[in-house]
C-alpha cells in the first residue's frame, strides 16, 4: 500500500527531500546480513510505499506546495542531480507571495484561493497508487504557509479522503524563538490538526540541534544537518519491517499498523520518536553495540523523557505498585517519570531475534487503563538500516510533550491576554473566539496527558 507525502512550505519541502533521499539510499544499499531475495523484497516494499516508476526512473509519491518558488525549485533540482530518483515536475504548486509568517493568511487566504489546484494535484497522485494507505503531511507549525495552509489542507484531506489515514509530521519551533508570533501560529495549527489528523508525529528543533552537536559532533550546524538527522529518524520508522515474527514478508499497511498500535484513543494522538544509536559516520567503524545495551538505554530514555542517549537520568524509576507517579501527586512539580499510553519499538539488524524486550512490558510504564499486551508492540527485521549493524527506534505516545505543549500554550496566552498582534489575525477572519477555542482544546489535551 502506498503513502502520498504532502510537503508544505520551506521546512516541509527541505525535510521531504532528505526523507526520500534517505529512504531511497537505504533501500538500494546492499546489506550483507540478508539474502539477495530478502534485500529485493525490502526494496520492492519501500518502493511500493514511497515511489512509483516513470520510464524506468523512481518518482517520489509526493506533492510539493509552497507559496514561493525558490525552495521547490531547489529540491527538484537536487533530486534530479542525485541521478537516482526524482520528483514529478507536475506535482508542484507554488506562487509568488508567501504568508508572511501569519497563520491566518495561510489558512484563510491561500487555503480557499488555491484549494482546488492543490487538491487536484493530490488527487492525480492518489490515482497513481494501486492502493492508497494514507497521507504523510510534512510541515512546521511556527511559520505561515506550512502551518496555516497545512492545517487547511489537512482538514480538506479529512473531508475528501475520509477512509485514508492522515499523519502530520510537525516541526516544533526553537524555544528561543524564530518568529515573534510563533506561539500563536503553533496553538492554532495544533488545535486544528487535533480535529482532522489521525496522529501528530512531533520533532523539536532544539532536540535535533542537540543531537547534531553532541552525538554527530557537527561544529557549524546547518538546517541541512538537522534535516538529515530528522530523515534518519523517520526512515528508521517507515522503512519495511516483517509483518509476522519469523516471516520474511514485509508489512503492507505501515500507517494503519502505526495508528492501530499507537493511537488507541482520539484524545491522545501526539507521537515522539527516539533513535539509538546515532553518531557521526567517522565514529561508526569504531563502535560495537549489543541489543542488551541499546535496549537498556532506550528504556531509560523512555521513562526519564531523555531526548538522546547522552545525559540520561538513570535515577528515574517506574513508580512502585500502589503509589501514584510524581506527576499525579503534584500538577505543579515537574514530572520525573514519563508515563506511556502506547509504545512501539522497531529493531533492525544482526541477531534481532535475540533481543530481549521484557523491560518494555513492565505494567508500571503504562497508564492503568491499558495493559502492556495492548500498549506495547515490537517490529523487527534482520535487514540493517543506514550503515548501523544494529539500531532501534522507539515511537511513543506518552507524556513526552506535556511540558513543551504547556509552555507554548502559556506563552501564547500571555500574548493574547495583552491583545498583542491579535489584529494581524482578525483582519484575515480569525476572531478572538477562534483563539479561545484553540486554548480550550489544547489545555484539555495537556490535562488528559497529565492524568495518564
Amino acid at each position: 500500500m502506498s503513502i502520498v507525502t504532502v510537503q508544505l512550505g520551506q521546512c516541509g519541502n527541505q525535510i521531504g527531500f532528505e526523507v526520500f533521499n534517505a529512504l531511497f539510499t537505504d533501500s538500494q544499499s546492499s546489506q550483507g546480513l540478508c539474502s539477495k531475495r530478502e534485500n529485493e523484497a525490502y526494496q520492492a516494499s519501500c518502493k511500493e510505499r514511497f515511489f512509483r516508476e516513470e520510464k524506468g526512473v523512481p518518482i517520489a509519491r509526493a506533492v510539493l506546495v509552497d507559496m514561493e518558488p525558490k525552495v521547490i525549485n531547489h529540491v527538484l533540482s537536487k533530486a534530479a542531480q542525485s541521478g537516482q530518483w526524482k520528483y514529478s515536475q507536475h506535482a508542484c504548486f507554488c506562487q509568488k507571495q508567501g504568508s508572511g509568517n501569519n497563520w491566518a493568511y495561510g489558512y484563510s487566504v491561500h487555503g480557499p484561493k488555491h484549494e482546488d489546484s492543490i487538491m487536484n494535484l493530490i488527487q492525480k497522485e492518489v490515482e497513481k497508487c494501486d492502493s492508497l494507505n494514507g497521507f504523510f503531511i510534512i510541515m512546521s507549525i511556527a511559520g505561515g504557509t506550512g502551518s496555516g495552509l497545512g492545517a487547511f489542507l489537512t482538514q480538506h484531506l479529512h473531508d475528501h479522503y475520509s477512509n485514508a489515514l492522515k499523519m502530520n509530521q510537525i516541526i516544533w519551533p526553537y524555544g528561543t524563538g524564530e518568529v515573534i508570533v510563533q506561539n500563536y501560529n503553533s496553538i492554532l495549527t495544533l488545535s486544528h490538526l487535533y480535529r482532522s489528523s489521525d496522529a501528530l508525529l512531533i520533532h523539536e528543533n532544539d532536540t535535533i540541534h542537540k543531537i547534531c552537536a553532541k552525538l554527530m559532533n557537527i561544529k557549524q550546524i546547518s538546517f541541512g544537518d538537522i534535516n538529515q538527522v530528522l530523515a534518519h529518524q523517520l526512515g528508521s520508522v517507515f522503512q519495511p519491517t516483517y509483518s509476522v515474527e519469523g516471516s520474511f514478508h514485509y508489512r503492507r499497511n505501515p500507517l494503519g499498523d502505526l495508528m492501530e498500535n499507537l493511537v488507541p484513543h482520539p484524545e491522545f494522538k501526539m507521537l515522539g520518536v527516539r533513535n539509538i544509536p546515532q553518531m557521526s559516520e567517522n565514529s561508526l567503524p569504531y563502535s560495537t553495540f549489543t541489543w542488551a545495551g541499546l535496549l537498556k538505554h532506550l528504556r531509560q530514555m523512555l521513562i526519564s523523557n531523555a531526548k538522546m542517549e547522552e545525559g540520561i537520568d538513570w535515577q528515574v524509576r517506574p513508580p512502585l505498585p500502589g503509589l501514584p507517579p510524581l506527576g499525579k501527586m503534584s500538577q505543579n512539580r515537574e514530572q520525573h517519570f514519563n508515563t506511556s499510553l502506547a509504545n512501539l519499538v522497531i529493531l533492525r539488524g544482526k541477531d534481532v531475534q535475540n533481543a530481549n524486550l521484557e523491560g518494555f512490558k513492565d505494567p508500571a510504564l503504562y497508564t492503568s487503563w491499558l495493559g502492556p499486551d495492548e500498549a506495547f508492540t515490537v517490529w523487527k527485521t534482520q535487514r540493517a538500516f543506514s550503515r548501523y549493524e544494529k539500531s532501534a527506534a522507539l515511537v511513543s505516545n506518552s507524556q513526552f510533550f506535556v511540558k513543551p505543549l504547556d509552555t507554548i500554550v502559556g506563552k501564547a496566552w500571555n500574548m493574547f491576554a495583552s491583545k498583542a498582534y491579535v489584529h494581524q489575525y482578525t483582519k484575515f477572519g480569525i476572531e478572538e473566539e477562534g483563539f479561545l477555542d484553540s486554548f480550550t482544546l489544547l489545555e484539555q489535551v495537556v490535562a488528559s496527558y497529565r492524568n495518564l
